[in-house]
């Protein structure tokens, strides 16, 4: 679902005042200004004043904040029925488990605000989305090539392989500088295509989590020792299942240093990594 022009909805708590717009300007009143009640599109507080606005009418409703992701609300209705809403600034996409639910859910936002529905799920944020009987899939091959397009490697020739098998890297300490924004943002872009393709050697592969009755949590963990060669950081990495796809995973290094100092053995750099990790 969408809310149309969703930063109009917003009340403002600051004094804001603009200029009257060309083409309505009071020519009794020509030098005065307008005192804003409602926020509008190119103020600095209207995202901020949205989001209060659709906050405050999810705890209306009955809703509750997720304390660890504040765009997600959910609403339990007895004995176990559902509803998870999760909002990307004027987009909104909802599941749960009862149709009278979602119903009326639907009517409630279309009664509170101008809404457009869109249906069955398709495309979010980049991800592609296939629901069918077998489950559901999700896969990024159409952000993978809108990157490849945006930093000119359409054209590029492709490796079966992303990376040499255990390949160590060490800093260049005589190698050229590079733009750092550019380089920021390509690692940017990469890191948000692993959220469906762990693995980046295909844009075609994705993840499928199957419709199953029963749904088991599982979570997987590894660490290496010592494994810079720079200054002996460790790499971990962790992967959370949810049936039959990851539903979480990240890699990265030192952090298990920054909280314990350097391990004293493998066994033990394993260990801090599945406590992290829990």
């Amino acid at each position: 679902m969408d809310v149309k022009s969703a930063f109009l909805h917003g009340n403002l708590n600051e004094e804001v005042y603009v200029d009257q717009p060309p083409g309505y300007v009071q020519q009794s009143n020509a030098r005065k200004v307008y005192h804003l009640k409602k926020a509008l599109y190119g103020l600095k507080q209207a995202p901020r004043a949205w989001y209060s606005r659709i906050e405050a009418y999810f705890i209306k409703v009955g809703s509750e904040k997720c304390l660890h992701e504040h765009t997600l609300f959910i609403k339990f209705q007895h004995p176990n029925k559902i509803l998870i809403v999760c909002l990307y600034v004027d987009d909104l996409i909802y599941t749960g488990n009862d149709l009278i639910m979602f119903e009326e859910f639907k009517q409630s936002m279309m009664a509170e605000f101008e809404m457009i529905d869109l249906g069955m799920m398709h495309y979010f944020l980049g991800i592609e989305v296939i629901q069918s009987v077998a489950g559901i899939f999700i896969n990024q091959k159409k952000y993978a090539l809108e990157i490849l397009d945006r930093f000119q490697m359409e054209n590029c020739n492709s490796a079966t392989t992303p990376v040499e098998p255990n390949l160590k890297l060490t800093k260049d300490h005589e190698g050229k500088k590079v733009n750092s924004t550019l380089y920021k943002q390509m690692i940017g872009n990469l890191m948000y295509l692993t959220a469906t393709t762990p693995v980046l050697w295909t844009s075609d592969l994705g993840i499928l989590y199957q419709r199953r009755r029963k749904l088991n949590l599982v979570g997987f963990s590894d660490s290496d020792y010592a494994g810079d060669l720079n200054d002996r950081k460790s790499t971990s990495g962790y992967v959370f299942m949810l049936g039959s796809g990851a539903i979480l995973q990240a890699m990265f290094s030192c952090l298990v240093q920054e909280l314990h100092g350097l391990p004293k053995s493998n066994q033990l750099s394993h260990y801090l990594q599945l406590k992290l990790n829990l």
